[in-house]
C-alpha cells in the first residue's frame, strides 16, 4: 500500500518537503516526483501499445476471415509485445524504487502542531506536588531496601536494563496490569490478549519498519519480532479488512509485555527503571471514522488521564511538537508524572492520532453505505499506562519516613496489602 495518498503528496509537495523537514526525516519529495512523473508516462505508453495492439489483432482478425495474409501486421504486432514488455519491466523497477522513497516519507503533522523543536507545550497539570519533611529516595534505592526489586538477578539471568521485581514488588507489578486493564474495560474498551511476537507486516503497517528495526529484537529464524508495544498487534487485528460502520468507533484494552533494544540510549536515563529493553504496558487502541478521530483523541487523552488520578499521582500533559513526534503520528501527547525521588517529570504514556497513515499501510477500511467506495479509518492509539517509570513513581510518591511505600488506594484490592515495608 501507498504510504500517503499520491494525488496528495502529487498536489501538496511544499506541504510535504516541510512535515519531513520539521520531523527530521530522510525522505526525499523531488524523487518522489521525478519518478512519479517518468511512471506516469511510462503508464500512458504501456497502456497506449496495448491499444494499438489490440486494435491490429481486431485487423488481423478481419483480414483473416476475408481470407487474406496478415504477415506483416502480425509482425507489427510481435514487436509491439515485446515493447511492452520491455516497458513493463522498466515500470516495474521504477515502482520498486517508488515504494522505497514512499516507506521513508513521514506522515503529516496535524495543523495545530507546533513546527519548532523543543516547542513542546504543557497543556494540563494535575495533582500536587507531595512536599516532605524527611530525606526521600530515588526508587531504585526504595525497591533494593524493601527487597521488591532485584536488578542484580535480572541482570546475571540475560543482561543490563532487565529488572526483576520480587515479592510486594511483583505483586504491585501484577496490580498495576489487573487495575488498568479492568479500568478501561469499564469505560468502554473491549479487552485483548494478542500474541507477543508479530510479523513483519504487521511491524510495517504500523510505522515501526523500516525505520526502526535496528530498535527492535528480531528471531531471524523465522523472521518474527519480539513485539515493541501492543499498538502493532492490537491494530493489525484488522488488517485487510472492511470493518462495519456502525462497529466504528472500536476500541481495544491489552496488556503485552514489550521488547526494545533501545539502541543509541545507552548512558542516558539508564538507572533503574527509567529505560528498561523489557517491559509491561496496557495499551488503547482505536479504529474510527476520519470525521471523528480527534474528537476520540480527546476522550482517549481524558482516559489515561484518569488513570493517573485513579493513582493519585502529580502529572502534566505535553502536546508534542513536530519533531517529537513518531514518524507515523499526526498529533500526540505525551502524560508524564512526576517522580519527587529524582526529581524529574517521566514520560509513562504517549496518546496519537495516526489518521489514515496505518490503516493505508495495513488497508483497513470502513464503507458508509452498501455499494459505496470504502474508505480509510482513522487509527489512534494510547498507553494506559507503561509500567515501569508508573511503577517508580508509585514508591517515590508514596514513600514514608519509615521506610515504607503506602500502597495506592486503588491498588489496596488487587494486593491485598495497604503498605510495603
Amino acid at each position: 500500500m501507498d504510504m500517503l495518498d499520491l494525488n496528495f503528496l502529487r498536489a501538496n509537495p511544499e506541504l510535504v518537503r516541510n512535515a519531513i523537514r520539521d520531523k527530521g526525516e530522510d525522505a526525499d519529495i523531488d524523487r518522489f516526483l521525478k519518478i512519479d512523473s517518468h511512471r506516469r508516462e511510462l503508464i500512458g505508453r504501456i497502456d497506449d501499445g496495448k491499444h494499438k495492439r489490440n486494435r491490429l489483432s481486431k485487423e488481423i482478425g478481419v483480414q483473416r476471415v476475408k481470407g487474406q495474409g496478415a504477415t506483416g501486421l502480425m509482425d507489427v504486432t510481435r514487436e509491439l509485445s515485446r515493447e511492452i514488455k520491455i516497458l513493463e519491466r522498466e515500470l516495474k523497477a521504477l515502482e520498486d524504487e517508488m515504494h522505497e522513497v514512499l516507506i521513508r516519507i513521514p506522515n503529516i503533522p496535524h495543523p495545530t502542531v507546533p513546527t519548532g523543536k523543543d516547542e513542546n507545550v504543557i497543556v494540563k497539570e494535575q495533582g500536587t506536588i507531595p512536599q516532605f519533611d524527611f530525606e526521600i529516595f530515588p526508587h531504585w534505592e526504595l525497591g533494593s531496601a524493601l527487597d521488591i526489586l532485584d536488578f542484580p538477578s535480572g541482570a546475571r539471568v540475560c543482561g543490563s536494563n532487565f529488572p526483576s521485581y520480587k515479592g510486594l514488588g511483583a505483586r504491585l507489578e501484577r496490580a498495576l496490569i489487573n487495575f488498568m486493564l479492568d479500568f478501561n474495560s469499564n469505560r468502554g474498551y473491549t479487552e485483548i490478549f494478542p500474541p507477543f511476537l508479530v510479523n513483519r507486516s504487521s511491524m510495517f503497517a504500523t510505522g515501526q519498519l523500516p525505520k526502526l528495526e535496528d530498535d527492535m529484537y528480531l528471531i531471524e529464524e523465522d523472521d518474527l519480532f519480539l513485539n515493541p508495544t501492543a499498538e502493532v498487534p492490537v491494530t493489525n487485528i484488522h488488517r485487510e479488512q472492511v470493518v462495519r460502520l456502525e462497529d466504528l468507533p472500536t476500541k481495544y484494552v491489552a496488556y503485552t509485555a514489550c521488547f526494545r533494544r533501545e539502541a543509541g540510549s545507552y548512558g542516558a536515563d539508564t538507572k533503574g527503571l527509567l529505560r528498561v529493553h523489557q517491559f509491561n504496558k496496557v495499551e488503547l487502541v482505536k479504529f474510527t471514522t476520519p470525521e471523528t478521530s480527534y474528537a476520540e483523541l480527546d476522550t482517549m487523552l481524558d482516559d489515561v488521564c484518569a488513570v493517573m488520578e485513579a493513582l493519585r499521582l502529580p502529572y502534566r500533559v505535553a502536546f508534542l511538537c513536530a519533531a517529537e513526534l513518531s514518524f507515523a503520528s499526526a498529533k500526540t501527547y505525551d502524560i508524564e508524572v512526576w517522580a519527587p525521588g529524582i526529581q524529574k517529570y517521566l514520560e509513562v504514556s504517549s496518546v496519537s492520532n495516526f489518521e489514515a497513515f496505518q490503516a493505508r499501510r495495513a488497508d483497513i477500511r470502513f464503507r458508509r453505505a452498501s455499494g459505496q467506495k470504502a474508505e480509510f479509518v482513522h487509527t489512534l492509539n494510547g498507553s494506559a499506562v507503561a509500567t515501569p517509570r508508573t511503577f517508580a513513581a508509585i514508591i517515590e510518591n508514596y514513600q514514608k519516613k519509615d521506610g515504607s511505600v503506602e500502597v495506592p488506594e486503588v491498588l489496596v484490592p488487587y494486593m491485598g496489602v495497604e503498605r510495603i515495608g
